[in-house]
C-alpha cells in the first residue's frame, strides 16, 4: 500500500513538474504570438501615413515644375519650346513637360505626335497614371496638369519615381497606390493579371493633397512564416527557462518528500 501511494505521489511531482516547466513555455509563444501580430498591425498602419507623407514630397517637385512652366503658358511654341527643354534637362524628375490651350496641348518637350492632354478626363483631376504610352511602350508614367484659366501645363515622369518611394520601405508590406482606377505598386501595375494579396493587417488611406489612395497589407500567409521564424529564435531561450523552472519545483518537492520521510522516521 506504501508503494502504491509513493508511486502516485510520484507521478503527481512529475506531473506538476511538467506543467510548472511547460508553462512559461506556453506563455511566452503565446506572448510572442500577440505582440507580433500587434507589431504588424501597428506598422501597416503607421506605413500608410508615412506613406503618404513620402510620396506628396515626391509629387511636390512635379508640382513645382509644373508651376514653373506656367510662367510660359500662352506664349509661342518657338520661344517656349527651348525654356521647357532646359528645365527638363536640369530636373531628374521630370519626363516632359507640355503646354496646353483650353486644355489640348500645342507644344511639347517631346518630339512625338503623341499628345499627354487625352489622359485627363477633366480639368479638376491633378495627376494620373497612363500604361504602355506610344512613346514608351511598357512603361508606366505619371502625368500632372495645371490650368489657369483656359492656360496650363502638362508634366510627366515614370512610374518609377513612384516605385522608388515604395521599394524605399522595408517593413514587409505590400503598398499599392491607386489613381483613380488604375494602380501601381514596387514591382507591378494595373497591367497586372491580379491584384497583389494585401489580405493581412490592411490599412488605407487618401492623400488629402493630391488625392490618391494608398493601400497595405500583408500577403496571404506572411504572418504565419514571420510567427514561426521568431518561433524558431525564440524556442531555445523558452525552453531553456522551462528546464531551470522545472527544475527548481523539482528539487523544492523532493527536499519536501525528504522532510516528511525525516519527519516520520523520527516519530516511529
Amino acid at each position: 500500500m506504501s508503494r502504491i501511494k509513493n508511486a502516485r505521489q510520484s507521478l503527481v511531482e512529475l506531473l506538476l513538474t511538467l506543467t510548472v516547466s511547460l508553462l512559461p513555455v506556453g506563455s511566452g509563444l503565446m506572448i510572442m504570438h500577440y505582440l507580433h501580430d500587434k507589431k504588424l498591425e501597428e506598422t501597416a498602419r503607421i506605413s500608410v501615413s508615412e506613406v503618404i507623407y513620402s510620396v506628396d514630397l515626391a509629387l511636390d517637385r512635379v508640382q513645382a515644375s509644373a508651376a514653373a512652366a506656367m510662367k510660359l503658358a500662352g506664349a509661342t511654341c518657338e520661344s517656349a519650346e527651348a525654356q521647357l527643354s532646359d528645365q527638363v534637362a536640369k530636373a531628374p524628375h521630370l519626363r516632359s513637360l507640355a503646354l496646353t490651350v483650353d486644355g489640348r496641348t500645342y507644344c511639347n518637350t517631346l518630339k512625338t505626335p503623341y499628345s499627354p492632354d487625352h489622359i485627363f478626363p477633366d480639368a479638376k483631376t491633378q495627376f494620373r497614371l497612363t500604361l504602355d504610352p506610344p512613346t514608351t511602350p511598357n512603361a508606366v508614367l505619371l502625368a500632372y496638369q495645371i490650368r489657369e484659366n483656359n492656360l496650363g501645363v502638362i508634366a510627366t515622369t515614370y512610374g518609377m519615381l513612384l516605385r522608388n518611394e515604395l521599394r524605399a520601405f522595408q517593413t514587409g508590406l505590400t503598398l499599392l497606390l491607386e489613381f483613380g482606377e488604375l494602380y501601381i505598386w514596387a514591382d507591378g501595375d494595373s497591367r497586372d493579371p491580379a491584384r497583389p494579396s494585401q489580405v493581412e493587417f490592411f490599412e488605407e488611406g487618401v492623400s488629402e493633397k493630391y488625392g490618391y489612395t494608398v493601400k497595405a497589407g500583408y500577403g496571404e500567409g506572411y504572418s504565419a512564416r514571420e510567427t514561426r521564424l521568431t518561433m524558431k529564435q525564440l524556442f531555445p531561450s523558452l525552453a531553456l527557462v522551462g528546464i531551470i523552472t522545472g527544475s527548481i519545483t523539482y528539487w523544492g518537492l523532493f527536499r519536501q518528500r525528504s522532510m516528511r520521510a525525516r519527519s516520520a522516521a523520527s516519530q516511529d
